[in-house]
């Protein structure tokens, strides 16, 4: 038998090492070639690691978690043949890459980068992770089921989580209800049972921070370390612009329908011009800001993995319909997980917006080098003075976060008074 080491690839440009999300294989388990091995993640996207060959699993570098330098052995597996055989010699640029940044041979290795786990040392396949403790159970009367007892799937999904046998449960009627539920339970209060308005208590529940949650936590911790924010809010009257958006969605045809979003980035754009330490980025190391003539305006995009910001390349030269199809499209394919990795980096500026659950006002955190990001909260209708008149608006705060370092206040405060007058006359969104 051979074994064949699998060493992790490079990944991305400038990247010296990625994070174990998941493992699809276990020691002492075959694997065929082209199957999955692990999806490791990077600053920038999770790539997906297949197997090149087919056999055994006899060693695996690390857990769930831990990260593995570019160029070290993933994983090591026992194929037909003899000899030891590796993986393919790489690239000399990047294998010099490989030695200027991470630990030599004879060096103690960093913390950070793993060692494999051996067969001997790894679990067998036919033992199970340790799993956290249930909380202990209700107590409950003997259960004896009757199968002929009539409950529909909520009922018999709230007893079963109550830990009530439904044969024990008088009713009135062929089949039982959420009523005679809560009339068990009011008369076997002593029996250890939970009111239905009452809490109950769960198991502590350990979550390792791994994967997209850890990016984000080390992104928003560097954010917030290295950047002296601050937070500027004004109120905008969106009256007339959710007027004319209505108009524009009851005759778009085949297009897509508009939210607030695309006109609020069309103003965006179109007053960046004007304040250009705006749409910009700060390498604090180098010393240089940098401003952007093209507005690459990151959307943070909530997804099950966690926050991601795709990015809406040239949303300066958009209309609102184009940015309406590419705001969807970015969307849906981060929550996907089928974003590109250059659709998830490279922007100048952010927007992030909860939608209805906008609240009053939010102080976002910049995304880090950008100087700046804008956060558009929920609109609500309330009276207005309108000269000697009182009057119906629908109004809206937003909110913009910037690096004290490069935006001064004034400069802010100004920038978001110029896009309030666009939101506000949202004829000239479209005026040349």
């Amino acid at each position: 038998m051979a074994r064949y080491s699998f060493r992790l690839p490079d990944i991305g440009e400038g990247i010296a090492e990625a994070e174990i999300v998941a493992w699809h294989v276990r020691v002492g388990e075959r694997v065929e070639e082209d199957a999955q091995l692990a999806d490791m993640m990077t600053d920038k996207a999770t790539v997906e690691m297949e197997s090149p060959v087919s056999g055994i699993v006899v060693e695996l570098a690390g857990e769930v978690g831990d990260l593995i330098a570019i160029g070290s052995t993933l994983a090591v597996i026992e194929t037909d043949g003899d000899g030891e055989v590796d993986a393919p010699p790489m690239d000399k640029a990047v294998e010099a890459q490989i030695e200027a940044e991470t630990p030599g041979m004879d060096s103690e290795p960093e913390p950070k980068v793993t060692e494999l786990t051996s067969a001997a040392e790894a679990p067998h396949p036919a033992e199970k992770p340790s799993e956290t403790p249930a909380a202990p159970a209700a107590p409950a009367v003997a259960v004896h089921h009757d199968a002929k007892v009539l409950a529909s799937p909520a009922v018999r999904a709230r007893a079963k989580y109550l830990g009530i046998d439904l044969g024990q449960v008088q009713c009135d009627g062929d089949r039982i209800r959420h009523a005679d539920l809560d009339a068990f339970l009011r008369y076997s209060s002593g029996q250890g049972y939970h009111s239905p308005g009452a809490s109950r208590a769960r198991a502590d529940e350990p979550i390792k921070v791994i994967g997209m949650r850890r990016k984000i936590a080390e992104n928003m911790a560097a954010s917030k370390r290295a950047i002296p924010h601050f937070t500027y809010v004004e109120e905008m009257d969106v009256t007339a612009l959710e007027e004319m958006r209505a108009d524009l969605n009851a005759n778009r045809g085949q297009r897509p329908k508009l939210t607030m979003l695309p006109f609020l980035i069309v103003a965006i754009c179109r007053t960046i011009p004007q304040f250009p330490m705006i749409n910009a980025r700060y390498d604090d190391e180098a010393g240089v800001v940098t401003r952007y003539g093209a507005v690459h305006l990151g959307m943070a995009t909530q997804t099950d993995a966690g926050l991601m910001v795709p990015v809406i390349r040239d949303a300066q030269d958009k209309n609102v319909w184009q940015l309406a199809s590419e705001i969807s499209r970015l969307a849906e394919a981060a929550r996907t997980g089928k974003a590109k990795v250059d659709e998830l980096s490279g922007s100048t500026l952010t927007i992030t917006s909860l939608g209805p659950l906008g609240g009053i006002a939010t102080t976002p955190v910049i995304n880090r080098p950008e100087v700046a990001i804008i956060g558009p909260n929920k609109i609500v209708e309330r009276p207005v003075f309108d000269g000697d008149d009182i009057r119906r608006a629908k109004l809206m705060n937003l909110s913009i976060s910037c690096d004290h370092r490069v935006v001064d206040g004034w400069d802010a405060a100004s920038y978001v008074q110029a896009l309030k007058k666009l939101v506000e006359t949202p004829v000239l969104l479209f005026a040349d």
